[in-house]
């Protein structure tokens, strides 16, 4: 089975690049000549100029990032009678990836879409009041378009999700069926991974968690809230802009760095190296990246996997880190989730010391210099989280993050 992959620039969707299906996990990409020789393309990922050669092996790492998981990838197979496995990539973004996450889609989930979609499409939209309080007619009108209406088959993680959008009177649509005319801003709205109290507990702190991190000076778009068992997120790969709606091109840093399969345990100073080759201040970035290390350590958020840390392409062509997403208590998860990425020395020993870690990182001494101060100076900030937490988190979260934030500091602390 063949596809186009198609990405959006310049207010337009157009096609960049073929991809043919040789195996579940195996692909032939090409970009299309006529694309090559356009006017100013872009690469459909980071690693991937373009160019005429064509690729032909395992799946590029940036397709990983398209393939649907959780309630979307169900979906799916059961639509296409599909057994699970971990290398089925192919057939479930040709299949799903009709508006994921960013600036690209694939032709073929984008027909899969309109050929499955087949009840009426207009509505007039529902109030925040509506969703909220689970109105009738808005679990009506989820259960009539299922994952297609909403678009989460584009959407990765195992907590159920919808794509939403505002129209510019406030109401509230499926994210794949409202025109781009019309959109005023764009919502992904998270509902608990399960129905244990733990799982609302997660949730509801995750947006306290924003907030923290917000407060401690990290890159957060701000925006999130906690409503009835339901988190919305502002969307950063998505800006209106004198009403015309910009896609921002977005990848993890799984796929930045070359990884090519799912449940990577990453070594941070590999991602902090793919990530360096891409980002436009090294320094700013490093020093976001690191910070948000120490929080996540301090708070135990253990679920910090390569694919919750991503890049994104600002209007004006800057590259650098996306605002900080899925930072919640993941220590509370009944599933007892690993934190999977680490700072780990050639010997695979992991290095918990900062300068340490400064020290190995490939950077000037001058810039290794600057980067210690910044952490320095993050001291105080992070020695306050318990009295910045008293009346946002839940407070038996504050004591059982107690030890972790003093750990922190003393770590800060030794530089």
């Amino acid at each position: 089975m063949k596809s186009l992959i198609e990405i959006f620039l310049r207010g337009e969707w157009v096609e960049a690049a073929e991809i043919e299906s040789l195996g579940v996990d195996q692909c032939r990409f090409s970009y299309l000549p006529d694309y090559v020789f356009s006017d100013a393309p872009e690469p459909v990922a980071f690693n991937l100029p373009v160019g005429l050669n064509a690729y032909q092996g395992r799946c590029p790492s940036f397709l990983y990032d398209l393939v649907p998981q959780g309630a979307g990838r169900k979906f799916l197979l059961a639509n296409l009678k599909l057994a699970d496995a971990d290398e089925l990539v192919m057939p479930l973004i040709q299949h799903g990836a009709f508006n994921p996450i960013g600036r690209l889609r694939i032709n073929t989930a984008r027909q899969f879409f309109e050929q499955n979609l087949v009840q009426a499409r207009q509505h007039d939209g529902f109030t925040l009041d509506e969703i909220v309080k689970r109105d009738p007619g808005f679990v009506e009108y989820l259960d009539l378009h299922g994952m297609l209406g909403c678009g989460t088959t584009g959407i990765q993680g195992a907590a159920p999700k919808f794509l939403l959008t505002q129209n510019h009177d406030g109401l509230w649509f499926a994210d794949t069926l409202l025109a781009d005319a019309d959109a005023a801003a764009h919502w992904l709205v998270k509902r608990p991974r399960g129905r244990d109290e733990s799982d609302i507990a997660i949730l509801r702190n995750e947006a306290a968690y924003m907030q923290i991190a917000a407060r401690c000076g990290l890159r957060v778009l701000g925006g999130c809230r906690f409503d009835n068992d339901m988190l919305f997120v502002r969307r950063f790969d998505r800006k209106v802009v004198d009403g015309k709606v910009l896609r921002l091109h977005q990848e993890s840093l799984a796929s930045v760095a070359g990884h090519q399969q799912f449940g990577i345990r990453a070594n941070h100073f590999e991602l902090v190296k793919a990530m360096l080759a891409q980002v436009d201040d090294a320094q700013t970035e490093l020093v976001e990246y690191l910070k948000r290390d120490v929080l996540n350590l301090a708070l135990r958020n253990t679920d910090n996997h390569a694919r919750n840390t991503a890049l994104q392409i600002l209007p004006d062509g800057r590259v650098q880190l996306t605002p900080l997403f899925d930072f919640a208590p993941m220590f509370m998860d009944r599933e007892m989730i690993a934190r999977t990425c680490k700072w780990l020395d050639e010997e695979g020993k992991e290095i918990r010391a900062l300068d340490e870690i400064i020290d190995k990182l490939p950077l000037e001494d001058q810039v290794k210099e600057k980067l210690s101060n910044e952490l320095r100076a993050f001291l105080p900030v992070v020695e306050s989280l318990p009295t910045m937490m008293r009346g946002v988190v839940d407070e038996g979260i504050i004591e059982q993050c107690r030890k972790s934030i003093e750990g922190q500091c003393g770590v800060i602390a030794a530089l």
